[in-house]
């Protein structure tokens, strides 16, 4: 019997047409038993009958991944299967814009719990798995934020530096024991329902080439992945050819 090629999580899958949706997709695609995890029963499942129908394997976790109780269940569902774990993805992102003076605290906590706090959460449980297997790449999707504070976005900006900042500790301390750690910003608009349905007057005036494919930024995860160990990429940005930066 042929052991199975693994499996990959990916925690922040919403629309059908969004980053989470497209990183489960391309690993599915690749042989990969998906898990996606997200708060949405009904986005979940209809991406994971996309997947089924593209002859791909998945299993849906509805889970908050800033509740430090549903993340324990989440991976305690992926451990249950006991397959190597390839390569995971914390892609959750919120972000509300408003003037620093009109930024509330909840506000400010909320950004901070859903950007960084899930990501700690998470990262607890997947490295674990990973230290054991020796191997394993741990992707966390930032933001042009990550990099510089511009209003009216500090609040989601301290959230996003806070979430680099974690993945950076986390390379330099377990990059030795065979897990790659990823930092991947995405600098530009993606094109997916999100930013369609939130402002499409912005997006029509970037056009298809001024937006960030989903297909694309999948396909560059799944490329990384596959980095051999002498030459591992930490940190990347993507956007589009003619975005200014």
């Amino acid at each position: 019997m042929t052991a199975p090629a693994g499996s990959a999580l990916v925690a922040g899958v919403g629309p059908e047409r969004g980053l989470g949706a497209a990183l489960a997709t391309c690993f599915a695609a690749n042989g990969l038993h998906v898990f996606i995890v997200g708060r949405s029963p009904e986005k979940l499942d209809r991406v994971a009958q996309a997947i089924h129908t593209a002859g791909g394997s998945a299993t849906v976790i509805v889970a908050d991944m800033t509740l430090a109780q549903e993340v324990v269940r989440c991976f305690n569902t992926v451990r249950q299967r006991g397959d190597t774990v390839q390569v995971a993805a914390y892609n959750v992102d919120s972000n509300i814009p408003a003037p620093f003076l009109q930024t509330d605290e909840d506000t400010f906590t909320a950004l901070w719990r859903q950007n960084c706090l899930g990501a700690f959460l998470f990262a607890k449980e997947i490295i674990e798995i990973m230290q054991v297997q020796q191997q394993g790449t741990v992707f966390f999707t930032g933001a042009t934020a990550s990099l510089r504070a511009k209003p009216p976005f500090t609040a989601f900006a301290a959230a996003k530096a806070g979430l680099r900042a974690l993945a950076q500790g986390l390379a330099r301390e377990f990059s030795p024991q065979g897990v790659h750690v990823v930092h991947a910003v995405i600098d530009g608009v993606i094109d997916g329902d999100r930013a369609r349905n939130q402002f499409p007057g912005y997006v029509a005036s970037k056009g298809v080439e001024g937006l960030l494919q989903l297909e694309a930024i999948a396909e560059t995860y799944w490329a990384i992945h596959q980095q051999p160990r002498s030459a591992w990429t930490h940190e990347l940005d993507l956007r589009p050819f003619n975005e200014p930066f």
